[in-house]
């Protein structure tokens, strides 16, 4: 008889595998295994505890239908951040839409549910400005930076050029110290 292996010790590409042919295990497995860099990448990119929920989530729903798309071409990862991004830009757009609606009416939001209140955190001001940026400087620092992501997996996750998600993070290095100097941060 042979030995199974434990689904904890599969590799990612076995789970894909097996999810993609419908195996509900292997894709919670999937998703309990990588659920905490979706969340994370959310919450770099949109700095709110619960919207970084939503996202993640809608990222779980998503990834149930999308499993079937990947080709394995590069890292599940990258492919994952992918998806996480579309999720939270799809999450913004409605939101701004809402906002509109909401402003059209002229009803106005009572309770933010976060404090207003400016980050005592170096390092979480420095995330704030970093979601100030243009979608696309804003999108390459997460990866590179937030991440940890070379220039070129930054890439592959943006579908871009290598030279230009450089070109996006120096531009948003000049941006970032001119938002940090006006913050009172540098």
């Amino acid at each position: 008889m042979a030995m199974m292996l434990d689904e904890s010790e599969a590799s990612d590409a076995e789970l894909i595998g097996r999810a993609k042919g419908g195996d509900r295990g292997a894709f919670g497995k999937l998703l309990e295994r990588h659920y905490d860099f979706v969340y994370r990448a959310a919450y770099r990119w949109c700095g709110k505890k619960v919207d970084a929920e939503d996202i993640a989530q809608e990222v779980c729903v998503r990834l149930g239908r999308a499993i079937r798309d990947y080709r394995g071409g590069g890292a599940f990862t990258t492919w994952l951040y992918s998806v996480t991004l579309n999720a939270a830009r799809d999450m913004m757009r409605k939101s701004a839409r809402d906002m509109a609606k909401t402003e059209a009416y002229g009803v106005h939001a009572l309770i933010s549910g976060e404090a207003s209140a400016e980050p005592e955190d170096p390092a979480e001001a420095l995330w704030v400005a970093v979601r100030q940026l243009p979608d696309k400087q804003r999108d390459a620092v997460l990866l590179v930076y937030g991440e940890g992501l070379g220039h070129a997996a930054a890439a592959e996750a943006m579908a871009i050029s290598e030279t230009t998600v450089s070109w996006h993070i120096h531009e948003a290095k000049k941006r970032l110290k001119t938002l940090m100097r006006s913050a009172g941060e540098v």
